[in-house]
């Protein structure tokens, strides 16, 4: 079986390729997560999911390296890792009542032959007309300020939704598990 390495320091998409019980290594990709100009939001998802993959081949020649990026929009704003609390805040209450598209993007690329298999996942997140005070002490329990969109879903940023639509619950968590089977199997790797 090929090395498989997952380009990303984030914890929640080692935990959900965890499940599929495939040994795996961490890389962190070093690259630039900002949208270019006139660049659509799923556009963007999709060339930093390559991006990120290709950023640690040279360390793993003979790998395939799954890499992955979010990016949640509502009409022409974006909403990236608040990372201080006011912005979260700011996040939230843009987003109460509506519906916000999380575009997760997924890349497996093989460093040995060069080819990658690209795709998006969206997922609508539709959120509960938030009051303030719902908003605070959502933010002083969970802290969610390095997750696009201010909300974790797998934990209590759930009780901030009234609803969600999309192909594969794991890709708002941020790694479309359905989408990396696939991917996966057309390279050859038995899941399950």
């Amino acid at each position: 079986m090929s090395r498989l390495v997952l380009a990303s320091t984030s914890v929640f998409r080692r935990e959900l390729l965890a499940r599929l019980q495939i040994p795996f290594e961490v890389a962190s990709p070093e690259t630039d997560e900002a949208g270019l100009p006139g660049e659509s939001p799923a556009a963007t998802a999709e060339r930093l999911s390559l991006a990120k993959a290709r950023a640690v081949a040279d360390r793993f020649p003979d790998a395939l390296i799954i890499g992955s990026d979010q990016v949640a929009y509502l009409d022409n704003r974006r909403f990236g890792k608040p990372l201080t609390h006011d912005r979260a805040v700011e996040q939230l209450r843009l987003m109460r009542g509506r519906t916000v598209i999380f575009h997760t993007g997924l890349c497996l690329y093989n460093s040995a032959s060069g080819n990658s298999q690209l795709c998006g996942v969206p997922t609508e997140v539709t959120f509960r007309q938030l009051t303030d005070a719902e908003i605070e002490r959502y933010l002083e329990r969970e802290q969610p300020y390095h997750c696009a969109g201010s909300a974790k879903s797998e934990g209590l940023g759930i009780s901030l939704l009234s609803g969600m639509h999309g192909d594969d619950p794991n890709a708002l968590i941020g790694l479309p598990l359905i989408a990396l089977c696939g991917m996966l199997r057309a390279e050859g790797i038995q899941v399950p």
